[in-house]
């Protein structure tokens, strides 16, 4: 059964959900009418969100399900590419198009030659996504997680420390936020931290601007854009000079600590002041401070999509594992999965979904990144840029189709006119989205998606622990359909066509693989259906269980690392903008950082919202008043912006004292859908079309750098 079938009996009423919009997954409540949701916003019973809920979900989620804009059918392009003229088609002539123009790719080129590309394995569209490539033969798709989340990712991997941030903030006596500005990102996360200050819980803050955390902290330490990963190092020094690092835990649960302690030997707190510019007595301060917990980490995504990103991470999880703050009441708890329930990633990895291990050896940037691509990887995922390369020249191999869902990446991807150029190379593109995007006008076939509000989806968050249910609230809109629902017929019409390798995809609808997830957690769908999540027992992970790693211990040094020739211990890697010719950095005087959160836009989405529209209207430039004052900028101005190495864009200038005098800070993401086609404006307004996305890139992850690089600003018309 579908999620559109089970919702025809569906009545009308006030339901439990969960909204994920982001990765909060918060508790909600929608009442519907006439097969309509009327209202949607936060369910203050939820055990995981207790009632926070954020804009977005209020009004985004109802707003791009009747979005007068939204994408309702299939259709073909009638003109050349990115010409903006098309055709309405069938779901049957969609599919058989596409069924067909990748057969025959596939003929020509081989399997490998057909990528995909989603948001990542949050959602359940990108496993679908990445089985349906499988099958086909192929180990590409592309992820955005390169740019999100992704050095976090591989940095708990290497260390065998699963945690995420923040697990128990509840019972925590000082929260460490690094780089995270849960104001904006995460209102669950937000309203514990405010419950903790208020409860007289410590707040250390690393962030270079004053965000509203910092506002609230014990102690705010301001570094140098880039240079997070030394006050990591200082404070470990401490720890370890003064003896306050947890003896215990390091002698049972620590690999490689004598190495770490030698290393950190170098970073003393005055040393790292002069690295990062924070005074080394507030160094000093802010470690006792962590030292004396329960501590939790609370980390963000400003130290990471860098190319010292996974190293920086790394620090900070070394700092977590010494100060024993690890499955410690307070601190950073491993996830709890329950037994029997499988996430997205745990499907990724299971024998039953793979490809040879030849073939997945071949996934694009696997012989460099081979911790992040290829079958050692994360998510399994192709290096991006690389596969942007290969579509351009065919090397390693040629990539001459692709198959987009639910991502923009001409909008998300840095160096969006060399991501327009690839897609033009192509001999073939299909594009689901909810509405026509940048990414859609340069198909030849765009399909309809649904949203959130039509949607079932199964979550799990450790907080609880409690198993969470997206529900599908209404029928789709038009003939817009989930994933599985794309996926699993276009893999018939291959099979058809001999041009599978084999069935990777088992499930055909979105509640199978939802059962499928569930297992034998003894948590059912009916369960779920009645009341919209399952609240679990606490199962927190004990210390004597082995950690994920090959020594089963928290590796401080990595053998992993050790064995691909990469620098086993985290360390400080000196940001690429400091190796610039003087005569670069007098001419890109200022540093700019991207991936600013607003409460009105998430990523790409709700750019033609008229509520989104009215509260930001332009994307911004946030820049100090002495700065603005030194160039004769006044707040609202708009200025064109180079970056060094990249190219130039317009935004609108915002002028904060929270800001340090020598950094400008700005969105991502931006749009226009009213705007002409293609492009829709992403060309003018967008920083990612300044960006360049061809390195230096993390020698682990393969991030690039899209924040700290150099630029300058002046002046323009509006």
């Amino acid at each position: 059964m579908s999620a559109s079938d089970d919702q025809m009996t569906r009545p009308d009423g006030t339901f439990t959900t969960t909204c994920w919009e982001c990765s909060a997954y918060c508790g909600a409540l929608a009442r519907v009418e006439g097969g309509r949701v009327v209202e949607y916003g936060p369910n203050a019973d939820h055990p995981h969100s207790a009632g926070a809920f954020c804009v977005k979900g209020i009004r985004g989620a109802p707003g791009l399900t009747y979005n007068p804009n939204r994408l309702l059918y299939p259709h073909r392009r009638a003109g050349p590419r990115g010409s903006g003229r098309w055709v309405r088609i069938s779901w049957d002539e969609a599919l058989d198009e596409i069924a067909d123009r990748f057969a025959e790719v596939r003929r020509t080129h081989g399997p490998e030659a057909i990528v995909g590309a989603t948001s990542g394995a949050a959602f359940s569209r990108s496993l679908v996504t990445a089985l349906m490539l499988r099958s086909i033969g192929s180990p590409n798709w592309m992820i955005n997680q390169d740019l999100c989340g992704g050095c976090r990712a591989l940095s708990a991997r290497i260390t065998g420390l699963p945690i995420t941030r923040g697990e128990d903030i509840d019972n925590t006596r000082c929260a460490l936020v690094v780089g995270r500005n849960s104001h904006v990102a995460d209102p669950v996360e937000w309203a514990k931290i405010k419950a903790a200050r208020k409860r007289g819980a410590d707040l250390i803050v690393i962030d270079p601007k004053r965000i509203p955390a910092a506002e609230i902290s014990s102690i705010w330490m301001r570094p140098r854009v880039g240079t997070d990963s030394a006050l990591a190092l200082a404070m470990m020094h401490v720890l370890i000079e003064e003896k306050l690092y947890d003896r215990e835990f390091v002698r049972d649960h620590c690999h490689g600590f004598d190495e770490l302690a030698a290393r950190v030997a170098s970073y003393s707190p005055v040393t790292a002041a002069t690295l990062t510019g924070v005074p080394s007595s507030m160094i000093v301060d802010a470690a006792r401070m962590y030292a004396r917990g329960p501590s939790t980490f609370v980390s963000g995504h400003g130290i990471d999509a860098a190319s010292n990103g996974v190293q920086t991470f790394r620090a900070f999880h070394a700092l977590a594992a010494i100060s024993g703050n690890i499955d410690r009441p307070g601190g950073n708890l491993r996830q709890r999965v329950p037994k029997g329930f499988s996430n997205y990633i745990d499907l990724l990895h299971r024998p039953e979904h793979r490809l040879p291990r030849e073939i997945e050896e071949r996934t694009i940037g696997a012989d460099r990144f081979p911790l992040w691509a290829g079958p050692r990887g994360w998510q399994t995922a192709c290096h991006n840029p690389t596969v942007i390369e290969a579509m351009l020249t065919g090397k390693p191999h040629p990539v001459r189709a692709l198959y987009a869902s639910g991502v923009n990446i001409l909008v998300t991807y840095p160096d969006t006119r060399r991501t327009i150029e690839a897609l033009r190379s192509l001999d073939f593109v299909a594009v689901a989205a909810h509405q026509m995007t940048p990414t859609a006008e340069w198909a030849d076939i765009v399909l309809p998606k649904t949203t959130t509000l039509e949607e079932e989806e199964v979550s799990f968050v450790p907080s609880g622990p409690t198993v969470l249910l997206t529900r599908a609230l209404v029928q789709p809109q038009g003939e817009s359909r989930p994933e599985i629902e794309i996926a699993a017929p276009l893999l018939d019409r291959l099979e058809a066509r001999q041009s599978i390798a084999s069935r990777l995809l088992p499930w055909r609808s979105q509640r199978e693989l939802n059962v499928h997830l569930l297992g034998d957690s003894g948590v059912t769908i009916d369960r779920l259906l009645a009341a919209g999540f399952v609240q679990l027992p606490p199962d927190p992970v004990p210390r004597s269980l082995p950690f994920p790693s090959e020594t089963g211990r928290v590796e401080l040094h990595s053998p992993v690392l050790e064995k691909l020739g990469l620098d086993p211990l985290p360390g400080f890697v000196v940001p690429e903008r400091d190796g610039r010719p003087a005569d670069v950095r007098a001419r890109f005087p200022l540093t700019i950082v991207t991936g600013d959160r607003e409460k009105t836009y998430h990523h790409s989405r709700f750019h033609d919202q008229p509520w989104a529209v009215k509260v930001s209207p332009d994307p911004r430039l946030a820049i100090h008043p002495a700065t603005a004052a030194a160039q004769g900028i006044s707040d609202g101005d708009w200025v064109e912006v180079e970056v060094e190495g990249g190219g130039r864009c317009r935004l609108r200038i915002k002028i904060s004292d929270g800001q340090p005098p020598d950094v400008v800070s700005t969105g991502m993401g931006w749009w226009r859908p009213a705007e002409p086609a293609p492009d829709h404006g992403a060309l003018d307004i967008n920083i990612n079309v300044a960006l360049s996305y061809a390195g230096p890139y993390d020698p682990i992850s393969g991030s690039s750098d899209i924040r700290g690089q150099l630029c300058r600003i002046e002046r323009c018309a509006s």
